[in-house]
């Protein structure tokens, strides 16, 4: 008897490299102890939030206890928190937004998967330089969606430019950049992004004058806080009238477990009302109703605050004097927390398994849409890092 669809059975299956990985973890910490394992699979912050969220936590709670302080809020989001969060985004995005241009989601997947509910039909395509993060297949594919991966160029990952414009066919309806980007690291230069807005705008005006519908740009920025050695993450916004931008805080204020993100298009969006509106609906009927109300309001008390980057930035440093000294080669990340590092032979699982054997936990690039590299989180304690050195190099002599 069949209990689950094909299509969830498919995205079983190729979501299976990290839910390995992290029921190996499991196995080997139970048999060896906790601090044998060097756990490098999953990118769960672990920085404590800014130290002012304690006290806003204490405010919030005793609004909490007041009639309807834990109620539901209007679908868009805390209207209060909207507005604090146009202006915010208005100040990183360089273009005015006022608050019927923000919806307050249930993290940065809960808006991904609330925009594509409103705009895919099946059949539609979704351009993504690959590698990408391994769950977008399933967002675009619960509405009948494909992805439609364009190779970025290594090492640095830029964009394929010519690529990315060849891929785009009538079935296009969006191209979905992340930057800094999970897994690589990756921060997309400006001008990388001004030739993909190009392309949507050239392809918009084409679609325009035959009565088509237009294809978005849509940024996933869940990481835009973390850019080291003085990088800069572009705005979209002010790049194409066709962008729509989503975001967490998870990762800035170390709130994952909370979920709250957001979702943004540009005012000048042709019929952008009508677009936000699907948005707050399919918000709604997905079943999310509205993003966490204790989240909304811990998120805007802190909008100008982050985690201890220079925590995070010290594990980037070491892990790459690591992979540096076990002679891996990688392209050293300006952003995120993530290394994609190249695998000394062409099959990353045959690298995976030599580095389990030294109870070093990594996923595999093929899992990303990318084979012949691994991805590891730095989002670890210096310690497990500093740890790992000998395992590496070890691993790294079996292969000469």
């Amino acid at each position: 008897m069949q209990l689950v669809t094909d299509d969830i059975s498919r995205s079983m299956a190729s979501s299976s490299f990290i839910r390995k990985m992290f029921e190996k973890g499991i196995e080997l910490k139970k048999k060896f102890g906790e601090e044998a394992v060097c756990d490098f699979s999953l990118g769960n912050p672990d920085v404590p939030p800014p130290p002012r969220a304690e006290a806003v936590l204490k405010e919030i709670a005793s609004a909490a206890v007041k009639p309807l302080g834990l109620g539901y809020c209007p679908n868009a989001g805390i209207p209060s928190v909207r507005e604090a969060m146009a202006k915010w985004l208005s100040a990183q995005q360089d273009t005015a937004l006022s608050s019927k241009d923000v919806v307050m989601t249930v993290g940065a997947a809960g808006a991904m998967v609330s925009f594509f509910r409103a705009v895919v039909e099946a059949g539609d395509e979704i351009v993504v330089p690959a590698p990408y993060f391994v769950e977008y297949g399933s967002y675009c594919g619960h509405f009948g969606g494909k992805l439609k991966t364009v190779p970025s160029l290594p090492p640095a990952f830029r964009l394929d430019i010519a690529g990315i414009r060849a891929a785009i066919t009538e079935k296009t309806r969006a191209i979905l950049l992340n930057s800094p980007n999970n897994p690589t690291g990756c921060i997309y230069p400006e001008e990388d992004m001004r030739a993909v807005s190009s392309i949507v705008d050239e392809v918009n005006l084409e679609r325009e004058k035959r009565g088509g519908r237009p294809i978005f740009l849509l940024s996933d920025e869940p990481y835009r806080a973390f850019a080291f050695d003085g990088a800069k993450v572009p705005p979209v916004l002010p790049l194409t009238k066709w962008a729509c931008v989503l975001g967490s805080f998870s990762k800035t204020l170390s709130l994952a477990g909370e979920r709250i993100g957001y979702f943004i298009a540009h005012p000048d969006m042709p019929e952008q009302e009508s677009l936000m509106a699907a948005v707050t609906l399919t918000n709604r009927t997905l079943g999310y109703v509205n993003a966490p109300v204790i989240g909304q309001r811990l998120a805007a008390a802190l909008l100008n605050e982050t985690v201890d980057l220079s925590v995070y930035d010290a594990r980037r440093r070491l892990m790459a004097k690591v992979l540096s000294d076990a002679g891996i080669e990688f392209e050293m990340p300006k952003g995120a927390f993530y290394f994609f590092a190249k695998s000394p032979v062409p099959d990353d699982a045959v690298f995976v398994d030599a580095l389990l054997a030294e109870n070093i936990l990594v996923v595999p690039g093929k899992g990303f849409g990318f084979p012949g590299y691994v991805r590891l989180s730095s989002s670890v304690d210096e310690a497990i890092i500093a740890r790992s050195a000998p395992g590496f190099k070890r691993a790294m002599e079996r292969f000469g």
